[in-house]
């Protein structure tokens, strides 16, 4: 059956999920109308006064620069993955994070949820934030200027963790601006809109979207759909391979269902308190000046208020392995100079690797994150005296969501039914650990097994 509400739209399979494609390009002309219209510039203008052309595409969207006599400003025009929900949620968080706080998002000039417009897709219409990517500085930044970030990120998170109502956050998981309107100027989470949700024909299993009243609720759903998919995908399957498969990430998902109701309760009276949470706060999403201060924070299209056990997280960009000791540049093979882009405005993926191999750049990350987050826990703990309680006792939880998500990605099934059955044997093994050495037979069968220490092993998508 065809659905109108997702035209422009379809999804193809690249071997390692779907991805979305679109069907028709957005018309440079519409776009420019829209934006002339908006930004109040008349028609009969000279065009030199509106300058719009195409900057990058995202992973649902694409991206336009546009020049005016009122500044500059970038358009998104989104495919229709949550039709209406991802840009009323963009657009009112957004306008929230801006009015509450001092993290620097874009000014919304002006959005449209439907496809009844000249461009034939949801858009939105937004301040263009000054700097660069900090992926494309970081290399060239010393230590000094990546604590002041890290810290200033982490005065972010605590200014995010009060923005609600009186300071208190929400009640209910899901995103905000989406539900049927705000009652007397209030805004509430409504349907969640999250790739999780809407990739691919996860779109139309029958499942609740939200708002969640615990998270329970929540992580029940999103077990569902990877129940619902594998069983699809069992039915369909073509050979043993795939078959089995589709049987391991059956059998993972139940386990983590039958569990579920150990580390959260299901039922929660009154809704379940959640704070606004950034689910993407990468080096890319980022933007810094020259001197890597930080210029603006992008990237909000599937923010949402979740749980805050949630929020006890390090942001994205600073997840990573351990590693205590700062590599010796001098013990890493040298390799041909490459073209030098870390300070490019070009956003090109290439960087300058000073001559050395990816390898030793990989494990300088992994110090920097290693120590930046001692910098980020000690910000957080001055500006929130029982952070560390909070980060300990959401753990669990933690663990609990990134087995379900990368159950849903379906990568480490095995360890995370390592993981899962020592979670049904009362036993808490932290979850990255299990994943990267999984638990030996020995010590599964210990009443108080500790994590083994062993080298990387190689990943495949049931290891």
């Amino acid at each position: 059956m065809r659905d109108s509400a997702r035209e422009g739209l379809v999804w193809d399979d690249n071997g390692l999920g779907p991805e979305p494609r679109w069907t028709r390009d957005p018309h440079i002309w519409a776009v420019r109308r829209v934006c002339r219209r908006h930004l109040g510039i008349a028609h009969d203008a000279n065009d030199d006064k509106l300058d719009v052309h195409f900057h990058a595409d995202g992973a649902f969207n694409k991206l336009y620069r546009v020049r005016s006599p009122r500044g500059h400003f970038m358009m998104r025009v989104s495919l229709p993955v949550d039709p209406r929900n991802k840009t009323l949620g963009e657009a009112a968080t957004l306008q929230l994070v801006r009015r509450r706080t001092d993290v620097p998002v874009p000014d919304v000039v002006a959005f449209d949820e439907s496809r009844a417009n000249e461009i034939g897709y949801e858009w939105l219409l937004m301040e263009l934030i000054p700097g660069t990517p900090v992926y494309y500085r970081w290399r060239k930044m010393s230590m000094a200027q990546k604590e002041t970030l890290t810290a200033r990120v982490a005065d972010f998170h605590a200014q995010l963790l009060r923005c609600g109502h009186s300071g208190e956050g929400f009640r209910g998981i899901g995103t905000l601006g989406t539900g049927l309107g705000p009652e007397k100027g209030i805004l509430e989470p409504g349907p969640i809109v999250s790739s999780f949700f809407f990739t691919g024909q996860r779109n139309h299993f029958p499942i609740p979207r939200g708002p969640f009243s615990s998270s329970h609720d929540w992580l029940r759903a999103q077990l569902n759909i990877i129940l619902k998919e594998h069983t699809t995908a069992l039915a369909e399957a073509e050979n043993d391979e795939d078959r089995e498969y589709a049987e391991t990430a059956l059998r993972v998902a139940r386990k983590l269902l039958r569990n579920l109701h150990k580390v959260f309760p299901a039922i929660v009276h009154p809704p379940e308190r959640t704070v606004v949470w950034h689910d993407d706060l990468s080096l890319r999403n980022i933007m810094v000046d020259g001197n890597g201060a930080i210029t603006g924070v992008i990237g909000w299209e599937c923010a949402s208020a979740l749980p805050r056990w949630v929020a006890s997280q390090v942001p994205e960009f600073l997840r990573g392995a351990v590693r205590e000791t700062k590599p010796d540049r001098d013990r890493y093979t040298d390799v041909d100079k490459g073209r030098d882009a870390s300070g490019s405005d070009d956003f090109d993926d290439s960087l300058d690797n000073e001559g050395k191999t990816e390898l030793y750049w990989i494990h300088l990350m992994e110090y920097e994150q290693t120590q930046l987050r001692k910098v980020y826990a000690a910000r957080m703990q001055q500006l929130r005296p029982e952070w560390d309680v909070e980060v300990e006792e959401s753990a669990l939880k933690v663990d609990f969501l990134g087995a379900v998500s990368r159950c849903g990605s379906g990568f480490y099934l095995r360890r995370i039914e390592q993981w899962v059955d020592a979670v049904e044997r009362k036993e808490y093994l932290p979850l990255m650990e299990v994943l990267r050495v999984g638990i030996p037979k020995e010590k599964a069968k210990n009443t108080n097994p500790k994590p083994a220490l062993a080298a990387l092993t190689v990943v495949s998508r049931l290891s």
